[in-house]
Formats: C-alpha cells, structure tokens, sequence
C-alpha cells in the first residue's frame, strides 16, 4: 500500500471496503466450505446474509468439480476426520492450481497433536492466503513455526502451551493494554508465512506483514455464542472470492462485528437481550447491514 501518510490510507482502506461489499452483493460468490460440522449451518447462512453463496462438501471425491466453480474456499479444523482431512488436503492442492484465495481456521489448535500437525501441513504444503484464529490459536502458530520473537511467556513447548479447549485463553484476550505486544507478534507471524493473519477477539488484529489494521467494533457476547469464529473465517472466504486478501479481511471483520454492535443496539431498546436472541438476530444484521453502516460505525486505526 504505497500511501505515506496514515489519514489516507485509513480513508483508502474504507473505500475499499466499501466497494468490496458492493461486489460480493453483485457477483454472489460462491464459496467452497469444509467447516466445522458443529457450526456449519451458522457458516452457510452468514454467507447467504452477506451476498454469497455457500457450498458445503466433505466429499474428496467432488473435491476438483467443486474446486472449478469455486471463488473461494475456507478450511476450518473445527472437527477434522481422516475423510475431511483428505478433503481439504486435495481441495488446497486444487484451489493452489487454479489460484482460487485459500483461508484457514485453525480451531483448537495446540489441544491436540493432530491438530498442531495438520496445521503445520497445510501452512507449509499450499499456499494460504488468510490464517483467521482467535490469539491463542495465533500464538501457538507462531510458536509451531518457531517465530523468534517470541515473549518468555509463549516460549514453552509445545506440549505445554495449550488451550483450554476451542476458545482463547484468558491470558491472551486482545486488550488495549497489551494491542502492541500482540500487534507486532501478528505482523511477524504474517511476514514470516506471507500470509495475512487475523486475530479475532474484543479488538481484531490484522496484519499483511508491513502494516497492522486494529478493529475496536463488536458486541462481548459474540465470544459467547458457538460459531462467531467460524462465521467470521466463512465471511472473510466470501469477500476474498471477489476481493484482495487484506482487504477482504478488513471487511468482513468490520461487517461481523458491526452487525453484533446493531444487535446489542436494537435489542436494548425493545427487549432484554440473551445469547440464543443475539445468535438469532445476529444473522438478520449481516443481512441488513447497509454500505454506509460501515463507514459511519467503523473503529479501524492503522499501526506501523
């Protein structure tokens, strides 16, 4: 991005962002999904609210057809069998072939020797555009891949840095006391596998490697509910079909979590608000969610 000063490249970013949620809306993407079967119909309809179309297949053998017609495709080990992992081995290989945008979700990983070995697998044998986890599963990357800017703190074995299950350690929720830190562990992890990475959490942390893109919208309870991950991946899959990774990654971070920011607005003003009221509405927000909503709501600042 070769724009020198800060206030035009924040300017810049949102008016792409902008056009980027015109095209998914006009093109209607479609986006190849071996996801976690626990959240796989959430993954589906928020492809369907933003303006893509989703296609779910588990199958190697339909793997290469559905590759052809594909714009896109998002990886999620959320819940992997021997049969998916063969899947998504051959729909990377495929996807890599026909240079169709790769995302990878890399739920749990560090729980399980299968996942931290699958993990290492396909970031090392294909080429992944996006790598989208919460900052736990990011630093436990980072640390499979021997990053050498790693803190004390995350400088254990591998045995021993693991997460308590799917979701983010307390100790590693993004905050603003700790932005940098994490920050600068997100831009050298992306330079280091050439790939964007995404850190989700109360405050987004994107980086292609030279810059990092900081998102402070959202909802607390987006955390709570099974699958705001997992949709996020699905989304960021959506917009790359039609759009540049980074972009990509900005836009559908921004459309997820301004989506969760007007539920939380609408509810409190016409009923209490709970966690199966949120999940619920928050696919009608992705729906609604108008063009100007992003620029009028986002919270975005830039760190080099």
């Amino acid at each position: 991005m070769n724009i020198n000063n800060l206030n035009n490249k924040k300017s810049y970013i949102l008016n792409e962002v902008k056009k980027s949620f015109r095209k998914v809306k006009e093109e209607n993407p479609l986006t190849y999904c071996i996801t976690n079967s626990v959240t796989v119909n959430d993954c589906a309809n928020a492809v369907l609210a933003i303006g893509g179309s989703p296609i779910i297949a588990y199958n190697e053998e339909e793997v290469e057809d559905i590759i052809n017609i594909a714009k896109s495709l998002v990886i999620n080990i959320g819940n992997p069998s021997k049969d998916e992992i063969k899947a998504m081995k051959k729909a990377c290989y495929f996807a890599n072939k026909k240079d169709i945008p790769i995302i990878f979700d890399p739920v749990g990983v560090g729980i399980s020797k299968l996942r931290n070995e699958l993990s290492l697998n396909l970031i090392q044998n294909y080429n992944i555009n996006i790598i989208r986890g919460n900052m736990s599963e990011v630093k436990t990357i980072a640390k499979l891949f021997n990053l050498n800017s790693l803190k004390s703190d995350y400088s254990k074995s591998t045995q021993e840095y693991k997460q308590k299950g799917v979701d983010v350690n307390i100790e590693d929720i993004i905050t603003k006391e700790n932005i940098l830190e994490n920050g600068i562990l997100v831009k050298e992890l992306a330079k280091k596998l050439n790939t964007i990475i995404v850190a989700s959490g109360p405050i987004d942390l994107i980086s292609d490697g030279e810059i990092i893109i900081t998102i402070s919208n959202g909802n607390d309870m987006m955390p709570k509910i099974t699958g705001s991950g997992c949709m996020l991946s699905t989304i960021i899959a959506t917009y790359s079909g039609v759009n540049n990774p980074l972009i990509s990654a900005i836009a559908a971070s921004l459309h997820i979590t301004i989506a969760g920011e007007k539920v939380g607005k609408y509810k409190k003003s016409t009923a209490e608000l709970g966690l199966g009221t949120f999940h619920q509405y928050l696919i009608d927000y992705l729906y609604l969610l108008k063009e100007n909503d992003i620029s009028k709501n986002a919270r975005i600042e830039i760190i080099e």
